[in-house]
């Protein structure tokens, strides 16, 4: 029986090893790829003409002063093309404090969308862009945000996402880039592309989460009255009404595997199998790996090592537990297991991300 602890199948691990196993996209293209370092603190978002009204209240609320509730202070400012008044998609308009020189400094960059047509991007815009991703700052864009961020070529050779209606647009004009039509967010290591709309704010709470942990992300999504986190292959598709009939079995299934997620998550300790998750669904083990990965857009196996991670990251930042005993609580059967799991996906140890966010809330 195969214990679905996230263990590798190797044994044991060298430092070589754990090196190969970097954060999920940080793929080397010959482009410069961000090393790990201080978390983001200050965030410029890029507001093009006809920005979203929706996109700039998200931004402004998620990156929010929340200092008093013992999470990180971010400085938020938002940019434009030139200093000056910008309209908005709604039709007001707002006085823009900055212009392009404003992503200089910043760590992270976060190209909102327009829905002003044809999409350009100015050959400054541009520049700009590039020149940040060079010093190491992220750069996010989502809707046609992503389109944007597409043109300055650093997307090429790499996964994204965009809006539905964006997305065959976007893969003729860019045959390089691999478009994930159905994705929430795509993770590409310093390049973070998300989906349209609502998609902005699972990708804001999924930057949150990676650079500054799980309890951020949980605390700034209660107050937004959010999901904390929806996976990012979880489809951004909603089925038309016509379908909605002929979902019933579809629908007691997925009810089923709700329930099973939440058990789940209750149990991370133990050693689940796919077998005793599909009994507990009351599903055939091929049924079930079906209905999960429709459901969630991941893997049985994927899913509790991402839950199991989650939970680590949040002991690791709210406890003193020593690594061996939150790899026993999270359910990795070594701390061994944990650091190799940990490594793959924040590219440093579990001990060096705990001081991360112990010296992170020092500068609070």
């Amino acid at each position: 029986m195969v214990l679905m602890d996230g263990s590798p199948p190797w044994s044991p691990i060298s430092r070589t090893g754990l090196q190969r196993h970097l954060h999920e996209g940080r793929r080397l293209r010959g482009l410069f790829v961000r090393k790990p370092q201080t978390p983001f603190r200050s965030v410029v978002a890029y507001a093009p003409s006809g920005v979203s009204a929706f996109g700039l209240s998200a931004i402004s609320g998620l990156f929010a002063d929340r200092s008093h509730m013992g999470l990180p202070r971010f400085e938020l400012s938002v940019c434009s093309d030139a200093a000056g008044v910008l309209n908005t998609d709604v039709g007001m308009c707002m006085q823009v404090k900055h212009g392009l020189e404003a992503m200089a400094n910043a760590d992270l960059i976060i190209v909102l969308p327009t829905e002003r047509r044809p999409l350009t991007a100015s050959v400054a815009l541009n520049q700009a862009l590039v020149d940040a991703f060079h010093r190491g700052a992220l750069v996010a864009a989502y809707c046609a945000g992503s389109y944007l961020l597409a043109e300055t070529g650093l997307l090429g050779g790499r996964r994204a996402t965009t809006s539905r209606s964006l997305s065959g647009v976007l893969a003729l004009r860019h045959p390089t880039i691999t478009v994930e039509t159905d994705a929430l967010y795509v993770d590409e290591g310093q390049l973070v592309t998300g989906a349209g709309a609502a998609a902005g704010i699972d990708m804001c709470l999924h930057l949150l989460r990676r650079e500054h942990g799980v309890a951020v992300s949980n605390a700034v999504a209660r107050e937004w009255m959010v999901a904390p986190r929806r996976e990012s292959g979880q489809t951004q598709y909603v089925p038309d009404p016509a379908e909605i009939g002929t979902r019933s079995l579809a629908d007691d299934e997925d009810a089923r595997l709700a329930d099973l997620l939440a058990w789940a998550r209750t149990r991370l300790n133990q050693p689940l199998t796919v077998r005793e998750l599909a009994k507990q669904a009351l599903m055939s083990s091929r049924t079930f790996a079906r209905r999960f990965q429709s459901a969630t857009g991941t893997t049985p196996y994927a899913w509790l090592t991402s839950q199991r991670l989650d939970l680590a990251e949040e002991l690791l930042a709210t406890t003193t537990l020593s690594i061996r005993e939150i790899a026993g609580r999270v359910g990795f059967r070594s701390n061994g297991v944990l650091r190799a799991q940990f490594v793959k996906r924040h590219g440093i140890s579990p001990t060096d991300y705990r001081q991360r966010q112990r010296s992170a809330r020092a500068r609070q």
